[in-house]
């Protein structure tokens, strides 16, 4: 039987794709920071496990617990909305330890078993964002452009031991929680000076959108980056990422 671990699974894309994968007969190892039992269906192929990310020895802990996994899909991460001038240089070195250096400690941390095996595959999640520039979202594009960049040269790095690397880039997603995480880890990071422009810049931001990303989406392509051998490197979530990676080619 086929083993994931999924971090960040207790909402949002985490939580539908460890959903997803349960549904077709996968083990899923499904981690959390504040592990909760009643969000995903009981089942003996479950494993609800602590996870921080930015904490070594959760790693450690964690990837000892799972033993062999055939896949890591790197979810687990936060948004940051605010003018640079308003967010701090604190803050936003923790968004990087979530979103970029917390993926890289995970992969580092089942790649000797991946690369014992002579398979596996590991999929980061990153954001539209790196597709086309967005305001107030400076300290959260170049975490996930870091990702990118990262990744790009770990498939490199690992191909040679069978190991596959995949990045799935989904777009906005309304029925997330992101916009309200990303503005309270800001703490409203908008100066006095940017008050005027910010103002349009959210009320541009709450109009509804046709095109727009869903959490069935992203699991849809996480299982296409895991299951499909033949799958881009790049695979964007969503028709408003669809259409951006479109348009950026």
């Amino acid at each position: 039987m086929n083993t994931i671990l999924i971090t960040g699974t207790s909402s949002g894309f985490g939580l539908e794709t460890a959903r997803y994968f349960l549904d077709r007969d996968w083990s899923v190892i499904a981690t959390m920071r504040a592990p909760r039992k009643d969000v995903l269906p009981v089942s003996e192929r479950l494993r609800i496990v602590p996870l921080d990310v930015t904490d070594a020895a959760s790693i450690a802990r964690t990837v000892e617990e799972a033993g062999p996994i055939d896949a890591l899909v790197n979810n687990a991460g936060a948004g940051m909305i605010g003018a640079l001038e308003g967010v701090t240089i604190a803050a936003t070195r923790q968004l990087f330890e979530l979103n970029t250096l917390g993926p890289m400690a995970m992969a580092q941390a089942v790649l000797p078993g991946l690369r014992a095996h002579g398979s596996g595959v590991i999929v980061n999640l990153s954001s539209a964002v790196t597709l086309e520039p967005l305001p107030m979202l400076s300290a959260y594009t170049a975490s996930k452009a870091a990702l990118e960049a990262f990744s790009e040269d770990l498939a490199l790095e690992v191909e040679q031991f069978g190991v596959r690397v995949r990045l799935v880039i989904p777009g906005r997603a309304p029925e997330t929680s992101f916009s309200t995480t990303a503005r309270a880890r800001s703490q409203n990071g908008v100066p006095e000076a940017y008050a005027d422009w910010a103002r349009q810049v959210f009320s541009q931001m709450s109009k509804p959108q046709t095109g727009v990303t869903t959490t069935r989406d992203v699991a849809e392509a996480v299982w296409q980056a895991v299951t499909d051998a033949s799958s881009p490197f790049r695979i964007p979530a969503g028709a408003d990422a669809v259409a951006l990676a479109a348009k950026a080619a």
